[in-house]
């Protein structure tokens, strides 16, 4: 069997455990190809982009489970594991993955419900009779 590297990506709720192989650049997630997986086009984008920074799309098989979260999340979160698991094939990649801004982790997530409101800032329709 031919080495295989893996990593993981996180965003909101969503988390996806990449496995990267050397192939000929197909994406497939939750056993579906991700343009059926992902139907808008900006989310498959997000899915491209480490490879299409690397300039290495046609180089690796990425094979991906999501779990959590919604569509964009898990997008965002795969985008994540796959520059993170390229950084394990070659540490070259490292400068170009950096510059794109695609090692960061978006710590950005649902603020908690607050007690007396309605979600975490809107507070109940006011009715002044």
């Amino acid at each position: 069997m031919e080495k295989q590297t893996n990593a993981v990506g996180r965003r909101k709720e969503a988390v996806t455990r990449i496995f990267l192989s050397k192939g000929d650049g197909k994406i497939t997630v939750n056993g579906k190809d991700y343009k059926t997986y992902f139907p808008l086009v900006y989310l498959q984008n997000q899915v491209e982009a480490p490879l299409k920074t690397v300039e290495s799309s046609d180089k690796f098989d990425v094979v991906v489970n999501a779990t959590g979260g919604g569509v964009k999340g898990q997008a965002e979160a795969t985008k994540l594991g796959i520059a993170r698991a390229l950084i394990e094939v070659s540490a070259d990649y490292r400068p170009a993955l950096k510059a794109a801004g695609l090692l960061k982790r978006d710590p950005r997530s649902v603020e908690r419900k607050k007690p007396g409101r309605k979600k975490a800032r809107r507070s109940f329709q006011f009715s002044k009779r």
